[in-house]
């Protein structure tokens, strides 16, 4: 998919600046699926939209989180076309209404449920769920065993070890009396995802994958270069060894990172915490 490249929903680093990511550990790339709906300063207006509209009301919130997706699906090209790619997907499967899950998944449930007639399913962090139809209104708070006999489908931004699945999407859904059998998702990382949900009698598919293929694409159009490249195969190879490697090529880098204090500072010292690293 181009457009995750167009809207730096999947950045690259230079090839001595990597990125830290939340484990402690570093790579080449980062990926924010949900910059898809048209970019950065768009992405981040919508994730503050969401979180005021929940907080305020959770009833509510449904009906203005989707009338503002809705204004973007009809002025952002790159928004348009990956809810239409996520609508045909969906259409192939058996269900009655749609989920999605706090707060990147309402960036990809919310506009399907809409095209496609089908209520919605708006799971909040604390896995309050609210009913909604697929105009969003009606909205009710549902209890246990209220979508008895339901199948849902449940849309999500990106798997990486479906770690949400497991812990609140899936128990809430069946907890409400529905099915769920299986999920669509953008973007698969392919860090055991796929195994995770098929253990929890889940099938799952995506549009598109962070795998080889996708950078030699991006290498193909234009959008990293060769050294880029080539990090990115290294990491995808082993994100262990990549982080060694770097390392010892950059002695300094972890002690330059602590100096720099701030995110920075707290990534390096997890890192060492966690003897990814040391100075």
């Amino acid at each position: 998919m181009n457009d995750l490249f167009l809207t730096n929903a999947v950045r690259v680093a230079p090839a001595d600046t990597p990125f830290w990511y939340t484990s402690g550990k570093l790579g080449p790339f980062y990926i924010n699926t949900h910059f898809l709906v048209k970019d950065e300063e768009e992405a981040v207006r919508m994730l503050k939209v969401i979180e005021d509209a929940a907080s305020e009301d959770k009833l509510t919130a449904p009906g203005r989180i989707f009338s503002e997706f809705m204004k973007l699906y009809n002025s952002s090209v790159t928004f348009r076309r990956v809810t239409d790619a996520l609508v045909d997907a969906a259409a192939k499967y058996d269900f009655d209404i749609i989920s999605g899950g706090e707060r990147r998944d309402f960036f990809f449930s919310m506009l399907p449920a809409h095209i496609l007639g089908k209520p919605h399913i708006t799971i909040y962090k604390d896995l309050t769920a609210v009913w909604t139809d697929p105009e969003f209104n009606n909205a009710k708070i549902l209890n246990d065993n209220s979508l008895s006999g339901k199948k849902v489908l449940h849309i999500a931004d990106l798997i990486t070890e479906a770690s949400s699945y497991e812990r609140a999407w899936i128990p809430v859904i069946r907890r409400l009396g529905a099915e769920i059998s299986d999920t669509i998702a953008v973007v698969d990382r392919h860090q055991n995802g796929r195994a995770v949900l098929k253990s929890l009698g889940v099938e799952m598919e995506t549009l598109t994958g962070i795998d080889r293929a996708l950078f030699d694409e991006a290498l193909a159009n234009g959008y990293i270069n060769d050294d880029q490249h080539d990090l990115v195969m290294k990491f995808l190879d082993s994100p262990d060894d990549y982080m060694k490697s770097f390392l010892e090529s950059h002695p300094d880098f972890i002690k330059e990172q602590i100096a720099l204090g701030g995110k920075a500072k707290e990534r390096a010292e997890l890192a060492i915490e966690k003897g990814f690293a040391s100075i």
